[in-house]
């Protein structure tokens, strides 16, 4: 049996005075889908970031395909997971294809220069976002669903084994929405890659995840199936809320009452 691409055994982490996890375990392993759910203030993003070495954690383990985090190298790590942040992080003065080509820099050489290979990663990174044509647009001057395929083209050029999304669908209208969401599965679920995504929005995680994580707060957490945790009584006890489930078209929905 294969070793899980990321495995976090016995983690403990917390921002502030607030509780993240409490002796979490996870296995996701190739051609997983994970979706992380909670409220408002559970720490979501925080557990995102700590899974990615931006965070610190309190207690227990991160490994990548069996190696310590602490034990690569920022070019190496970036070739084991990437990172989509919930907010723009400024970014820097560039056209589209210069901003996307900034997800090739783990496989860069000594000198620093790109290779026709990372050209081309580019280039077909942009065509599946549906950004083509706007190669040479400032990336400043993008709206936000954009700008926000142009982040995800910039994570899928990059090509790393453990995709790590905080609000993949932010920005987008609901179709962009389901055919970014439906690539990034196709994409990151293969025999040696794997996807974890924190969402708001219940729906898309019960039609696109294969796992959830259930994050409550003040360290309490659920992680399972969507079969067994996509239920009424999960959900209700997250969100602290009345919910039902409805099946349409086949797709389980919930609706809040």
């Amino acid at each position: 049996m294969k070793q899980p691409l990321l495995n976090v055994e016995n983690l403990s982490c917390a921002i502030g005075s607030v509780r993240i996890a409490d002796n979490l375990n996870l296995q996701v392993k190739a051609g997983h889908c994970w979706g992380i759910l909670g409220p408002n203030g559970a720490g979501k993003t925080t557990l995102l970031h700590a899974l990615g070495g931006l965070h610190p954690i309190d207690a227990g383990s991160i490994r990548y395909r069996g190696k310590p985090l602490e034990g690569f190298t920022p070019k190496s790590l970036a070739r084991e997971r990437g990172l989509l942040f919930q907010t723009e992080l400024g970014g820097f003065p560039g056209t589209v294809f210069e901003t996307v080509l900034t997800g090739r820099h783990p496989y860069l050489g000594s000198l620093g220069w790109e290779q026709p290979e990372d050209l081309e990663r580019a280039a077909q990174a942009i065509e599946q976002v549906g950004l083509k044509g706007l190669e040479n647009r400032d990336a400043q001057t993008l709206s936000g669903g954009e700008r926000q395929r142009m982040e995800i083209a910039t994570l899928l050029a990059q090509q790393p084994r453990v995709a790590l999304l905080d609000e993949p669908s932010n920005h987008l209208d609901p179709g962009q929405q389901i055919i970014m969401l439906r690539m990034l599965k196709t994409r990151f679920t293969g025999t040696d890659r794997a996807l974890l995504m924190v969402l708001h929005d219940c729906n898309l995680a019960i039609r696109f995840c294969d796992y959830l994580l259930l994050l409550k707060g003040d360290g309490e957490y659920l992680a399972g199936s969507v079969e067994s945790l996509a239920t009424a009584e999960h959900l209700s006890w997250l969100y602290q809320h009345p919910v039902s489930l409805q099946h349409i078209d086949g797709y389980a929905c919930l609706r809040f009452q």
